[in-house]
């Protein structure tokens, strides 16, 4: 047994999920951060200096309350719901290279040749706890919030797998470590022509890919069901939707697994468009563990300023109606990332990149 790939790994779990839930965490202080900036108020300003220990607090409150349990709930379900809803956006971080290497150890939990694939298999599973809760909840509300989510999944999740494949028409490979490489020796995708700016194919690519970026972020905001998509939980409509039965720490896992799923879709989006850990300039951990270091602060970098994005696109836009988000989803995304692709493919195979 290879010990050593037993042990580094088992470390880069623990520090990456440590990690991950603590940016979890601070991510909910800095949406109500963001939110009282947008609305002009205060924001948390109460527990600890600043308010910066109001995670901690709330994390508590989740621990400390009551374990409720409605009597005319399907108990089984209802308690397995949570934990389904949380654990697919934590599985997924595993295979999203989040550095390049440190003391010479790849920073990627799970290098697999199938990354994308396997992102998009464990990632769309998520909506099972969210209709398993809306269902074993016995309860319309939180039904209707179910139904709703896993109508959104089916219509997004197409536009999603659609808006990567003119990435790896360019990149050749599924293997997401291998993207990262890709923009290191040729530039980044969302700006294909920056390094080569003679190159006429190179400056047509950037269209496609910016529309690829364009269906894949919205797409991801309606599958971490993030505003304007937030229509299984539209609390005007639905008093809460899916977790309208649920409190204390199985209300926590749900409210989790949306912040997680959020990082990890940032990470995602990053890994495919942004260059991953890559920042032109600074040579990757080969060259010492400082900079192993700050191929990792870089990575998280961009994943704090598409989180970032995501708040801001939150406090600022209304909800979709219900037939608006279908109408998004299956007449304009939908035939958007399928023309994409086409026209990503004409211009790879007439200019010979």
């Amino acid at each position: 047994m290879d010990y050593f790939f037993i042990g580094t790994s088992l470390i880069k779990i623990v520090c990456l999920l440590g990690f991950v839930l603590g940016l979890m965490n601070y991510a909910v202080y800095a949406e109500r951060r963001v939110s009282a900036l947008i609305q002009d108020r205060l924001g948390p300003n109460r527990v600890g200096p600043a308010g910066l220990l109001q995670p901690i607090a709330d994390a508590g409150k989740f621990l400390l309350k009551e374990q409720f349990t409605p009597a005319h709930v399907n108990k089984l379900y209802y308690w397995l719901a949570p934990c389904l809803a949380m654990v697919p956006p934590v599985i997924t971080i595993a295979v999203v290279p989040f550095g390049s290497t440190l003391f010479g150890v790849p920073m990627v939990i799970a290098d697999i040749n199938v990354g994308i694939l396997f992102v998009f298999a464990i990632a769309s599973l998520g909506v099972y706890g969210i209709v398993l809760g809306g269902w074993a909840s016995n309860s319309k509300y939180p039904f209707l919030g179910g139904v709703r989510s896993s109508s959104q999944m089916i219509s997004y999740e197409l536009s999603l797998g659609l808006a990567v494949i003119p990435i790896f028409l360019l990149v050749g490979n599924l293997r997401l470590t291998s993207v990262v490489q890709y923009q290191i020796d040729h530039g980044w995708l969302i700006a294909p022509f920056i390094g080569d700016w003679t190159n006429l194919g190179k400056w047509l690519l950037a269209i496609p890919m910016f529309i690829s970026f364009l269906v894949f972020i919205i797409a991801v905001l309606a599958e971490t069901n993030r505003l304007p998509f937030d229509l299984p939980e539209a609390e005007q409509e639905l008093a809460g939707g899916y977790h309208t039965e649920y409190a204390s720490m199985k209300f926590g896992l749900f409210f989790l697994g949306e912040y997680i799923a959020m990082i990890t879709g940032s990470g995602i989006i990053v890994t495919l468009f942004f260059g991953g850990w890559h920042l032109p300039g600074i040579p990757d951990g080969s060259h010492g563990w400082i900079f192993g270091l700050i191929n990792i602060a870089v990575f998280f970098a961009k994943v704090a300023a598409l989180i970032f994005l995501f708040m801001w696109v939150r406090w600022t836009l209304p909800r979709f109606r219900w037939d608006q988000l279908m109408r998004l989803g299956w007449l304009f995304f939908f035939e958007i990332a399928l023309v994409n692709i086409f026209v990503v493919a004409i211009i790879l195979i007439y200019f010979h990149l």
